[in-house]
C-alpha cells in the first residue's frame, strides 16, 4: 500500500459533511456487527493505492445482498450523508477516499457467481467477486473472462472504473464486455440496465453510462459479463530490442497489419532489471516486448512467425517462445509484479503512476519524448505499457521525505498528459479519473462536456451523496 506523501498544494480538497449519530445508530440497528466504527476498519477503507491522505469514513457497512446496499443507501440519503462503494481497495486514483466524509459500503462479501450461461457466453456475478474468482468459476465450462488489469480487482470496481489491462488489444475493455447491470440509485431504488442479449436499441444506454461512472451515479450490485471460449492454443513470446523506439515501431507495424495479437506489453530495460531481481528471472536486460497469441495451433504459429519477422526488421533479437502454462504464468506474473519489483528496487520509495493512452500511430511520438523527459529529471522510474492499444504507464519512484521529488514527478505527469492530449489521446486509459485526474479531465473534455456530466449527476443524485468529489466538482 502506498503511504501518503502528498504535498499540501497537491492534496485533494476536503469538505467533510457531518455524519449524525442518529445515522450510525440506525445503521447499527439494521446491520448489527456488520456496521463497524472501529478505527482500524475505517482506516482500511479510507486508503487505496493512490498517494492521497484523507480522513477515513465514519463507519463501514459490510453488505451481503442488494437489499443490504439499498437499505444502507436509503438511510444515508435520509441524512444526506455520502456513501462510497468499496471492493478490494486496489484503485490508483483515490476513487474510494472519503473526501466529504460519510460511510463506506464494503461489497467484498457479495462475491457469488449468480448464473453461468455457457451457451450464450455470459455470466452474472455479484460485484465483490474478483476477476480470478470469475475465471475459476467458468473454466470448467471451457470459458474465460479476458479483462486483466493486473491486480486481482473486484468486478464491481473494474466496472465502475471501466478497467482494461493486458488483453484489451484483442478483447476490449469493460465497456465492451459488460452487458447488463443491477444498480442501487441515490434514492435506494434498485434498477436494472441492459439484458443478456448481444445488442439492443431500447432507449438510453444506461449500462454504458454506469460503466466508468466511478460510483458517482449508483452502487453496482450485479454485473452480467461476456465470456469467451478458452483458446485451443496459447503461446507467449519474448523479444528484446536495442531501443524503445525499435520496440514501439514493431508494435505499431504489428497492429497496423492486423495481426490478431492477444497481448502486447512493453517493459523497458530499467523495469527488466527490477523484475529480474524481484522474480528471479534471467531476462535479457534490454527493452523488451512480452506477447501472447491465442487461436488454433496453426494460427498461433502463423501469428508468432509474422511478429518475429516484423521484429527482426526493427532489430529485435532473442525471440523466444513460452508454450507451457507454467512458463507463460511465470512471465505474466513477473509482468504483473513489476510495480512491486520497482518499489523494492529503492527501499522506502513510493511510486506515482501515470496512465495515458494515444492513437497507436502516435505512440512513438508520445512515448519517446516522455522517456527523454524522465531520463533528464533524474527521478528513477519504471515503464510498462499495454502498447498494443496505445496505453502505457510510467511509475516515478520518489522519496517520501523529499517533497521536491514529488513535485518533479507531478510535473513530469503534467507534461506527459499535455502531450497525450495534443496527440488526440486521453489522460487515463484505464485507471479512471478519481481525484488525481480531475483537472486533466477538464482539459481533455472541455467545459461543455463537464457541464453535461454535472447535469446528469445532479439529476440522478441531487444531494450529491454518491462518492462525491470524484471525476469533477459539483
Amino acid at each position: 500500500m502506498n503511504a501518503p506523501t502528498t504535498p499540501s498544494h497537491l492534496a485533494p480538497e476536503l469538505s467533510l459533511r457531518e455524519v449524525p449519530p442518529a445515522l450510525i445508530q440506525a445503521l447499527q440497528s439494521r446491520f448489527g456487527a456488520r456496521c463497524s466504527t472501529a478505527q482500524a476498519v475505517r482506516e482500511q477503507h479510507g486508503r487505496d493505492e493512490s498517494i492521497f491522505e484523507v480522513p477515513p469514513p465514519s463507519a463501514v457497512v459490510f453488505a451481503e445482498s442488494t437489499q443490504d446496499v439499498a437499505d444502507a443507501v436509503k438511510l444515508a440519503a435520509q441524512y444526506k450523508v455520502p456513501v462510497i462503494p468499496f471492493g478490494v481497495g486496489s484503485s490508483l486514483e483515490g476513487h474510494l477516499l472519503a473526501v466529504q466524509g460519510g460511510i463506506s459500503i464494503d461489497v467484498s462479501r457479495m462475491d457469488q457467481v449468480l448464473s453461468i450461461n455457457a451457451e450464450d457466453l455470459t455470466v452474472t456475478v455479484q460485484p465483490g467477486i474478483t476477476r480470478m474468482g470469475v475465471n475459476n468459476a467458468v473454466k470448467s465450462e471451457g470459458l474465460f473472462f479476458p479483462i486483466d488489469p493486473g491486480a486481482d480487482a473486484s468486478i464491481g470496481g473494474m466496472t465502475a472504473t471501466r478497467a482494461s489491462g493486458t488483453n484489451a488489444v484483442r478483447y476490449g475493455t469493460m465497456r465492451e464486455n459488460v452487458l447488463a447491470l443491477e444498480v442501487v440509485t441515490a434514492q435506494g431504488e434498485v434498477i436494472r440496465t441492459g439484458t443478456r442479449a448481444k445488442k439492443s436499441s431500447a432507449g438510453y444506454d444506461l449500462t454504458r453510462l454506469m460503466v466508468g461512472s466511478e460510483g458517482t451515479l449508483g452502487v453496482i450490485t450485479e454485473i452480467t459479463l461476456k465470456l469467451y471460449p478458452l483458446p485451443e492454443a496459447i503461446s507467449a513470446a519474448t523479444c528484446s530490442f536495442p531501443t524503445i523506439e525499435a520496440a514501439v515501431r514493431t508494435v505499431i507495424q504489428v497492429i497496423q497489419l492486423g495481426v490478431p495479437i492477444a497481448r502486447c506489453e512493453l517493459i523497458d530495460a530499467n523495469t527488466v532489471r527490477m523484475v529480474n531481481a524481484h522474480s528471479k528471472l534471467g531476462l535479457r536486460e534490454e527493452h523488451f516486448l512480452l506477447m501472447e497469441f491465442h487461436g488454433s495451433p496453426a494460427s498461433v504459429k502463423e501469428q508468432a512467425e509474422t511478429v518475429q519477422e516484423i521484429a527482426g526488421e526493427f532489430g529485435g533479437n532473442a525471440f523466444e517462445w513460452a508454450t507451457t502454462p507454467e512458463e507463460r504464468t511465470r512471465l505474466w506474473t513477473a509482468r504483473h509484479n513489476a510495480y512491486f519489483a520497482a518499489i523494492q528496487s529503492k527501499p522506502g520509495c513510493r511510486a506515482i503512476s501515470t496512465d495515458t493512452c494515444v492513437p497507436i500511430s502516435r505512440l512513438a511520438d508520445c512515448l519517446l519524448d516522455s522517456v527523454a523527459e524522465a531520463d533528464a529529471s533524474g527521478i528513477p522510474y519504471f515503464l510498462v505499457g499495454h502498447v498494443g492499444d496505445g496505453n502505457f504507464h510510467f511509475g516515478y519512484l520518489i522519496d517520501p521525505a523529499k517533497p521536491e521529488e514529488h513535485h518533479t514527478a507531478e510535473a513530469l505527469n503534467q507534461k506527459l498528459v499535455a502531450r497525450a492530449l495534443e496527440l488526440e489521446g486521453t489522460c487515463t486509459g484505464e485507471h479512471g479519473v478519481g481525484l488525481h485526474k480531475m483537472d486533466f479531465l477538464r482539459r481533455e473534455a472541455g467545459d461543455g462536456a463537464i457541464t453535461m456530466m454535472r447535469t446528469i449527476k445532479r439529476a440522478l443524485d441531487p444531494d450529491n451523496i454518491l462518492n462525491p468529489g470524484k471525476i469533477f466538482s459539483v
